[in-house]
């Protein structure tokens, strides 16, 4: 149908080549609205006559409701297949004037940001799901003591309720992220045409109104071509992706027999087809490896971009699949990972058990002898790193276990003048609970900390819904104004 300078038809086998059907799916209602805006914008601008919106726009809401209606061969894409039947509907002096101030440049890039802002109030809303899930875990296990690691080491003691805090505080930055970027992407690019505008005094601002717009992408050339919110939004999701990531990492190790610190619930893990005792947590797995899916998607967007030239190029039309791969994928994960939280079963003995035996205390043993001694605390450190040493050449054994002369061994060994008697004391003394609850500093596992950061994400999550469940609104009541309008322009004479 666009093939005006071109002789004859364009071959099958390059149509096919062409056509971003299968895509465009994605955004077929989004496309409808859209040309309901400008139809009925043309005809307030005086371009269109009550007659010829009122067939139009009958036609665009039968392809809305029986989108069946569409051919999906011999078609490059989904603007051209509408515009087809409303041709084929109303007869080419009516339907082929729903282009005029238009061009498919502009208006693919509308009702990608229009499907773009949607999936994100959506993802928003699933992460606030999780950390909401993630709070309750952490609310119920600020009392489950188990160590921390750093390098895989066993490194402080801390809670559980510690660690699902900090994945907590790492989907707030996504929700951030998701959030600011939102803005970018709610300005309407409508009407900017294929690159340069309309000689026809379009009004931008209303179309954009009408679709539940912030404004407007001002310049022309901009407005078709640059994807920079587009690749801003898969970043934020593979970024997302991460963080998801490193949680199935760590449920994954902690859901071995070695560690034993939690368990995975039989819903949502899977069995070997050959090993009768296995329990393997192959969704964690596979969100694991979807996190690599989504980032390449993002790599692959990026390298179609990087060197396309200002100005709409068709290049662009292929990292639709990337995108939308890239919002499903995320959109899936989250509600994953959601189910996986809430099922946890948190084995609180077998954490408290290694955090006994563990001599990650050792750093808050070193930090009381500085402080209670006067010592500097790389003397403090050295002591204790010979103290370790000492019980693990006897069998391993806990520090509550070393004897007084052991002590008193290495301390004459550094030249100290410490007290073999105190120091056993103060390590018989410094017990895992009490060593947390001694923690003073801001953001430590210390349980009324704990309390206060549990209470705080509370309200942070409660202010994000409300701003959320408004951005929402106010594009429902937008587009609700939009049918309308339509219904109205359809019914009139």
């Amino acid at each position: 149908m666009y093939r005006s300078r071109p002789k004859g038809n364009l071959n099958k086998e390059m149509l096919n080549f062409l056509s971003s059907m299968n895509d465009d799916l994605q955004i077929l209602h989004y496309d409808i609205l859209g040309s309901e805006a400008h139809v009925i914008m043309l005809h307030e601008i005086g371009i269109l006559t009550l007659h010829e919106t009122k067939k139009i726009l009958v036609a665009l809401e039968q392809i809305r409701h029986k989108p069946a209606l569409l051919t999906t061969g011999d078609v490059e894409d989904i603007h051209e297949s509408i515009e087809s039947l409303i041709i084929q509907q109303t007869g080419v002096d009516i339907g082929g004037k729903i282009q005029i101030g238009r061009s498919r440049n502009d208006q693919v890039i509308l009702d990608i940001r229009m499907k773009v802002r949607d999936d994100i109030n959506e993802i928003c809303e699933k992460i606030i799901t999780l950390i909401t899930s993630l709070l309750k875990k952490a609310d119920e296990n600020i009392d489950t003591i188990m160590p921390m690691y750093t390098h895989l080491r066993q490194a402080q003691i801390g809670t559980f309720s510690h660690f699902t805090l900090s994945y907590a505080d790492s989907l707030f930055r996504d929700l951030d992220r998701l959030y600011i970027t939102y803005v970018r992407i709610n300005q309407s690019p409508l009407g900017a045409g294929a690159i340069g505008g309309s000689r026809i005094k379009l009004d931008r601002q209303k179309t954009a109104r009408l679709l539940g717009f912030k404004g407007i992408v001002r310049n022309s050339i901009d407005a078709t071509s640059s994807r920079d919110t587009i690749i801003e939004y898969t970043m934020d999701l593979t970024i997302i992706m991460l963080t998801l990531s490193r949680m199935t990492e760590d449920f994954i190790i902690w859901s071995t027999d070695e560690f034993g610190y939690l368990d995975i619930s039989d819903e949502y893990s899977s069995s070997s087809s050959a090993m009768p005792h296995k329990k393997n947590p192959d969704p964690l797995e596979l969100l694991r490896a979807k996190a690599g899916t989504v980032s390449g998607n993002l790599f692959t967007m990026i390298t179609i971009i990087k060197a396309i030239p200002s100005g709409y190029s068709r290049d662009l039309q292929e990292i639709k699949t990337s995108l939308w791969q890239a919002s499903a994928t995320t959109t899936q994960a989250l509600k994953i990972m959601n189910y996986v939280v809430k099922s946890l079963i948190i084995n609180k003995e077998r954490m408290e058990q290694a955090s006994s035996n563990s001599y990650a205390i050792s750093f808050d043993l070193a930090e009381l002898l500085a402080i209670k001694n006067g010592m500097s605390f790389r003397t403090a450190h050295k002591v204790m790193g010979l103290l370790v040493q000492k019980a693990i050449s006897n069998n391993r054994q806990p520090l509550r276990r070393l004897r007084e002369e052991d002590i008193r061994e290495v301390l004459e060994s550094l030249g100290s003048k410490l007290s073999a008697e105190e120091v056993l004391k103060d390590i018989k003394e410094t017990a895992p609970q009490k060593s947390i609850s001694s923690r003073q500093s801001l953001g430590s596992p210390n349980p009324m900390q704990e309390q206060n950061m549990v209470k705080l994400s509370r309200g942070r999550l409660s202010a994000y819904s409300k701003r959320i469940a408004k951005r929402k609104r106010l594009v429902d009541e937008a587009l609700k104004n939009l049918t309308r309008m339509v219904s109205n322009c359809s019914k009139k004479a």
